[in-house]
């Protein structure tokens, strides 16, 4: 088996909390975590988004810097980014080889007592490339909660919390404070963290252990002035920001959809925080973070031959179906057509009455992740929800696009990050 087949492997031990095994396998490797600084990011939604902002702007500013994000859309390699590209496939295999000879050496000695998870073997990977990449700096996104996730391994510069809301109910909580008591699990002792709009009942829970660990609490929102402005030709997302330190003046995200000023406001303040802790970022290096950043398969759009218009979004939880609702309920153009799946541990109920009164018919379909669920089960839901609507049931995501096409010269995908990555490996990346 070569090595990567045996990292895929791993996915068959689903989700596992907890640090014992990454700490171990971080050990053997000689603790590449510590070569590089850092920013950790958690929250229910948004966390990518920053990310990706702050990588942008932190390679403006003549940084060499990394970020690790989860789940990839297509290929692996969008997990980890360089100097703004995925790394390249040999680097990846090289560092999968040495990830997998570590775990089968420590599981000998009987060092670990089980396989890794597969996100506790990429995550290992991550700050191995980075490592080796000589990186001064890497974004690193939580990929579930915090408290016990992988990544929480690191001691970063500065930490964010971006959002609070309801998913993972399983794993985190069935509350919001219990789901902010786990996300704020990543605030370190005297590491400065930034909170965006959580609520009240979030922010009391995370108010409560930035004061117990010495950690400054800083508001993302509080004192803040944002203005809203007309959209133009080169952004549907135009505002003048002035935040406590400086003015901004107008700005223009690259990224969509009315939440992603949110996302932008967490990102700015992360930034000035890094800049007050040794890591200089100029204020255009801030701004083109946030409006030069590729993210994609949020509120992403496409216009294809034909004038066609397809929209591909990666909301996956009630919170993100509201953000989608949102901005298709504003733009201009008929309702679209929704192609969707979801995963069977997902709140499809809560997605679907947020996201049918925006669009003008459903086609469910079935994502080839084997936790998806079934499309019988999706439309029977759907129709109980929204028993006036045309839904319709195909079996395969393309063949769902492609009969979508046949209904409307508008089409929206959302659902599922792994249906999008479905589609997207049939039309193009």
């Amino acid at each position: 088996m070569d090595d990567l087949s045996f990292l895929f492997r791993l996915e068959q031990f689903g989700i596992k909390f907890g640090l014992d095994s990454i700490e171990t396998l971080l050990s053997r490797l000689g603790h590449p975590e510590r070569t590089f600084r850092s920013i950790h990011i958690a929250g229910t939604n948004g966390k990518g988004s920053v990310t990706a902002m702050i990588d942008t702007a932190l390679g403006r500013a003549g940084y060499r810097s990394a970020r690790y994000t989860s789940p990839h859309l297509v290929d692996l390699s969008e997990r980890f980014v360089v100097a703004g590209q995925p790394v390249d496939a040999a680097a990846i295999r090289r560092a999968a080889g040495d990830v997998r000879a570590a775990i089968e050496s420590l599981r000998t000695e009987g060092a670990l007592q089980a396989l890794p998870t597969f996100f506790e073997a990429t995550t290992a990977m991550a700050f191995e490339l980075f490592r080796r990449a000589r990186v001064e700096v890497a974004a690193i996104e939580v990929g579930l909660g915090g408290r016990l996730d992988s990544t929480n391994v690191i001691h970063p510069v500065v930490s964010a919390i971006t959002s609070i809301d309801f998913d993972h109910q399983q794993y985190l909580g069935s509350t919001l404070a219990a789901i902010a008591a786990e996300k704020a699990g990543i605030i370190k002792p005297g590491v400065p963290v930034v909170v965006g709009d959580v609520g009240p009942e979030a922010w009391a829970v995370i108010e409560r252990v930035a004061a117990q660990r010495g950690a400054e609490l800083i508001s993302a929102r509080r004192g803040v002035e944002i203005a809203a402005l007309p959209p133009d030709s080169s952004s549907d997302n135009v505002f003048r920001l002035r935040s406590p330190a400086r003015d901004y003046g107008t700005v223009k995200l690259a990224l969509r959809g009315m939440h992603q000023a949110a996302n932008a406001l967490v990102a700015i303040r992360l930034l000035e925080t890094l800049d007050t802790h040794g890591i200089a970022v100029p204020p255009p290096a801030m701004i083109f973070g946030l409006e030069h950043v590729s993210w994609p398969g949020r509120l992403e759009r496409r216009i294809l031959p034909g004038g066609r218009e397809l929209i591909l979004d990666a909301a996956h939880n009630p919170a993100g179906a509201a953000a989608l609702s949102s901005y298709l309920t504003a733009s201009r153009g008929t309702p679209p057509v929704l192609v969707f799946a979801a995963m069977r541990d997902k709140d499809v109920g809560g997605m679907l009455r947020t996201l049918l009164p925006a669009v003008s018919r459903l086609i469910v379909t079935r994502a080839a992740n084997s936790r998806s669920a079934d499309p019988d089960a999706l439309a029977a839901e759907a129709r109980s929800i929204a028993p006036g609507l045309s839904v319709d049931i195909v079996a395969s995501p393309l063949a769902a696009l492609e009969a979508a096409w046949t209904m409307s010269n508008r089409v929206v995908v959302a659902g599922s990050i792994f249906l999008l990555g479905d589609i997207m490996k049939e039309i193009g990346a």
